[in-house]
């Protein structure tokens, strides 16, 4: 029931989840770091700025990222004129618009984790005299645990299940730029239902799992005596 190309897709759907989710979190951090403790007065609209991705239909997202990324977009431009050559509808593209479309998943759940933790931890770690960073390394970081595997299940998921987008910018090239989701279309088109039961049945059931596993992993640290 399911072929080579669906294999592939495979690959490049979990190459493409594992990667975005690393960069999400890498990126996220400083972000979320940064919303949860700033008095800035354009703080609102920065986060709304993140949050767009929640309420943009995926394919207006797509298709402003498809012209940033193509020949005559700033971002295609840019990667040009360093060498590297096109953006869109190549591997690297479909990365740069999972960041874009996966960033509040990530960036919400870390900024809600920070926020919680408040200042209290790192106004005691400096009467230690530690510095800031290992301040946030030794004391905020594993106080945000839950809040980063939180995010980075979120974000890891969402990747998984994105369509719209992926399909603006990357096409639908086998073996390159077509994901699971793309496969999934492909199939009901061409009326084969079988396969596409077996690769929605499986996306199904692997997104209950990551979502059972952040539920109940934050359920087990409320009840775990203070």
């Amino acid at each position: 029931m399911i072929s080579a190309n669906d294999l592939q897709a495979l690959w490049i759907t979990l190459q493409l989840a594992t990667l975005t989710t690393v960069i999400l979190l890498l990126l996220g951090t400083p972000l979320a770091w940064w919303l949860a403790h700033t008095r800035q007065k354009f703080k609102p609209m920065i986060e709304a700025l993140i949050a767009l991705p929640l309420v943009l239909p995926p394919t207006v997202l797509g298709f402003y990222l498809l012209l940033a990324l193509g020949p005559q977009g700033i971002f295609g431009q840019t990667a040009q004129a360093l060498g590297l050559g096109s953006l869109a509808f190549t591997f690297s593209g479909l990365v740069i618009g999972s960041v874009f479309y996966s960033l509040p998943f990530v960036v919400q759940p870390l900024q809600n984790t920070f926020a919680a933790i408040g200042r209290r931890p790192l106004e005691v770690a400096a009467t230690l005299r530690a510095s800031p960073l290992d301040r946030f390394f030794s004391v905020i970081l594993p106080l945000a645990r839950p809040g980063f595997i939180t995010a980075a299940i979120l974000g890891f998921a969402h990747t998984v299940g994105e369509f719209g987008v992926v399909l603006m910018i990357g096409g639908n090239i086998p073996g390159e730029t077509q994901v699971l989701s793309i496969a999934i279309y492909d199939h009901v088109e061409a009326v084969d239902y079988a396969s596409a039961h077996w690769l929605a049945g499986g996306l199904l059931l692997a997104s209950f799992i990551m979502l059972l596993l952040v539920y109940r992993y934050n359920r087990r640290l409320q009840v775990l005596p203070t």
